[in-house]
């Protein structure tokens, strides 16, 4: 380098070119402190910058894999309501030893493990409908306790370490199970050859830093559940698809790909968060947050549907785009002594409701239909017939009728697939309810 520092800057420019973010010529050594601190300083805000991008890129796939998953979740459900219910109403007029009941029964037996994995991809696209409750984590672990052991085997150690004092979660229980046992069992799979398996609960704070860290994650009070073995773990490539519908490490046959992301899924929907860490041949740990509440426990009131007569004498309009499920549904009720009005879409029922002089004690209505939701066609009969009741179906939540996957208070909704014994219950449920939903 001349003394002038010429060629020194030269080759300085050059290498700025290719990536170099400062520079430090010889005749000017006091930068160089001043000048490492800030290429190590901008180093790390690079790599922040970057694990950011991929995580917000990883989010947006999610999105729209739930958005694709949600929609054919959907569409199966109308399809397996139609096989579900003529399969049911072809074994209740057979006989015993009828030769066609195995097959028939082999049908519904198909469609009702096609129902199965729909609804786990409702789970996982944030479309299945929740009932929420303010509970206390630590209990339902103990209530879990024995089942976790038969599920995971006598080979694999199971501890709990429930923390004191832990603050309430506003969830819907039964889907946290539901979470927890998909985790098991993962964490089972993992441990072929026997293992340990922790499950442990805590009050945390997840503030601004560990947000800045985490894409949409918003700082306050969490309860952590923790779910970790000392499996064979996952590599980073693993790690970043885990929670994709389908995807799964096991052979073919051995498992449907779908309870790590019935985990995922869930647990968006409760407002929560999940995380794994994972290295190979260490083991995993699962970390889920949901936000921690202040009001009191709430009971669960069990459900006296079973014992309800399903017989009836009703007027109820029907309202189906469908044409195999309408006409399931019609046939079911007619069979359940109810007059049956009629209707494909939403104007046809506002003729209907106009046409019939007599009450319509009832509307059994799909949630999305073209032209008219039927949440807007139960808004625009509430003046003209404010006594009728209502009961909403759908193959998935909509807008129309929830809210963040929660029912509006006194919304009576049945869920695609249904059994034609499950629709009459759930119908006379609501005619018989004094509070059931009325004109809207």
């Amino acid at each position: 380098m001349g003394s002038d520092g010429t060629v020194g800057e030269e080759a300085a420019i050059e290498a700025l070119k290719k990536g170099a973010t400062d520079y430090v010529l010889k005749p000017r050594p006091a930068r160089l402190v001043s000048a490492v601190k800030r290429a190590l300083q901008e180093g790390k805000e690079r790599a922040e910058r970057k694990q950011l991008e991929q995580q917000l890129r990883q989010a947006q796939k999610m999105e729209a894999i739930g958005q694709l998953t949600g929609g054919i979740a959907h569409d199966f459900n109308n399809m397996l309501t139609v096989i579900i219910g003529y399969s049911e109403l072809m074994l209740q007029k057979l006989k015993a030893d009828d030769s066609l009941r195995s097959d028939i029964e082999q049908i519904k037996e198909a469609g009702e493990r096609a129902s199965s994995l729909t609804r786990q991809l409702l789970a996982f696209s944030r479309k299945q409908v929740l009932q929420p409750k303010v509970f206390d984590l630590n209990a339902v672990l103990t209530n879990m306790d024995r089942m976790l052991q038969r599920l995971i085997g006598e080979d694999i150690h199971l501890v709990t370490a429930p923390a004191p004092g832990l603050g309430r979660v506003r969830a819907d229980p039964g889907q946290i199970e539901q979470v927890i046992m998909n985790l098991a069992v993962n964490a089972r799979d993992a441990m072929p050859h026997g293992g340990k398996l922790t499950i442990e609960t805590a009050n945390v704070e997840l503030d601004n830093a560990y947000a800045r860290e985490h894409v949409s994650v918003r700082p306050g009070s969490y309860v952590m559940l923790a779910v970790s073995d000392t499996g064979c773990g996952m590599d980073a490539a693993t790690q970043a698809q885990i929670f994709e519908p389908f995807f799964t490490t096991k052979e073919v046959g051995k498992g449907t790909g779908l309870g790590l992301s019935t985990v995922f899924g869930i647990v968006k929907q409760s407002e929560g968060y999940v995380w794994v860490y994972s290295e190979v041949g260490r083991g995993t740990t699962f970390k889920i947050y949901l936000p921690r509440v202040e009001a009191a426990v709430e009971t669960v009131e069990p459900s006296g549907e079973t014992a309800r007569p399903a017989r009836g004498s009703e007027t109820i309009l029907l309202v189906e785009d469908d044409h195999a499920v309408r006409t399931l549904i019609r046939s079911t009720l007619q069979a359940h002594g109810y007059t049956v009005l009629e209707a494909s879409q939403g104007k046809e029922a506002l003729l209907l409701s106009g046409q019939h002089k007599g009450l319509i004690h009832m509307m059994v209505t799909d949630t999305v239909m073209p032209g008219m939701s039927g949440r807007e066609l139960a808004e625009r009969l509430k003046p003209l017939r404010p006594n009728m009741k209502a009961l909403f179906m759908s193959g998935y939540t909509d807008k129309a009728i929830v809210h963040h996957g929660e029912l509006d208070p006194d919304t009576a909704f049945l869920q695609k697939p249904f059994t034609p014994d499950a629709l009459a219950r759930k119908v006379r449920e609501v005619l018989d309810s004094p509070h059931g939903q009325q004109g809207v």
